[in-house]
């Protein structure tokens, strides 16, 4: 019998999860049921469990945003995906279990290539891609800024960046994540900091910075205001620090500086379906590749999901990369 991990309540992950198992899923009508080989896991994942605001959902629950996997039994109606194809299970699928049923039409198809890395790619990986596609009309040889450039997204958006000729002032909280990002491809590799700003016009020759883009909120986002050309806006997609994002009224009032609180599934609802199975393929294609690629942490399987989670709550120097759970 098939193992799925149960959300029963929100509250410490040793608490609320566990392990059983249940019948195999059997696919209805224009569904299909994936046999999991490795499911991501997320912050947002964490703030789920213990039931942060803005992150709770009926109960009980299997949790788990994204992951890849094989089609093992499709429903009526349904020709794609066939059995065997390795596809991507629609997003917010309850990734957490050895089977996933889910509709097939979510599916995106999924490229041969390491499991693990490409389990990250429903999430950080189109959210990299509409940063970089919605919010400046770049020329190659532009500037954008970043905080948080050594997360998951943050690395996927310098590679997507320097294939687009576009230049990366990526900001980071320690030292010793400098020297790997500059391999990757980031032109400019800063520590973050009260002078944020003077360092980055000395580092970039005075260029106009034309986006910001910031995942860590509270002061951090003042931070990176100050370092944009006017007119610029100013992306936030995470709060790492837990804080809102702090911005002066002032600043904005001289620069017309905007915020923007990104969501790439309101991004993508400005595409055709087509578009978004477009940007999922060329993204699966680099990542596949080796092209998109970031550090693992841990990978755990299912029976221990409560020491992933534990894991993936670690910061810094703690947890250098994304846990996963993998699947035998």
């Amino acid at each position: 019998m098939p193992k799925l991990c149960i959300h029963e309540a929100y509250g410490a992950p040793v608490d609320v999860l566990r392990v059983v198992e249940g019948p195999a899923e059997q696919p209805g009508p224009g569904e299909v049921v994936i046999r999991m080989e490795a499911a991501a896991m997320h912050i947002a994942d964490l703030r789920t469990i213990t039931g942060s605001d803005t992150f709770r959902f009926p109960l009980p629950r299997t949790p788990g945003f994204e992951g890849i996997g094989h089609v093992i039994r499709v429903g009526e109606g349904v020709t794609t995906p066939k059995v065997g194809d390795r596809v991507f299970p629609a997003l917010a699928s309850g990734t957490f279990r050895e089977e996933v049923r889910c509709r097939a039409e979510a599916c995106m198809p999924a490229p041969q290539g390491d499991a693990v890395q490409l389990s990250l790619l429903t999430v950080n990986g189109p959210t990299a891609q509409v940063l970089l596609d919605d919010f400046a009309n770049f020329s190659s040889g532009d500037w954008l800024i970043q905080n948080a450039a050594n997360s998951s997204c943050g690395r996927y958006l310098i590679r997507l960046a320097r294939r687009r000729g576009v230049r990366t002032v990526n900001v980071v909280r320690r030292e010793s994540m400098i020297a790997d990002l500059r391999e990757l491809g980031g032109d400019v590799v800063i520590l973050d900091g009260p002078d944020l700003a003077a360092r980055v016009s000395a580092a970039t020759g005075g260029a106009p910075v034309k986006l910001g883009i910031d995942a860590v909120g509270g002061a951090a986002t003042q931070r990176i205001a100050e370092c944009l050309a006017p007119d610029t806006n100013l992306v936030s997609y995470g709060s790492m620090s837990g804080e809102p994002c702090h911005l002066d009224f002032y600043l904005m009032f001289r620069q017309g500086i905007t915020l923007h609180g990104l969501s790439f599934a309101r991004q993508f609802r400005r595409r055709t379906p087509q578009q978004v199975r477009d940007m999922y393929a060329q993204l699966a294609e680099l990542m596949a590749s080796g092209e998109l690629v970031t550090p693992i942490a841990g990978v755990y399987p299912l029976e221990r999901v409560v020491d992933a989670c534990a894991h993936a709550a670690r910061t810094g120097s703690e947890r250098e990369g994304k846990v996963v759970i993998g699947f035998s």
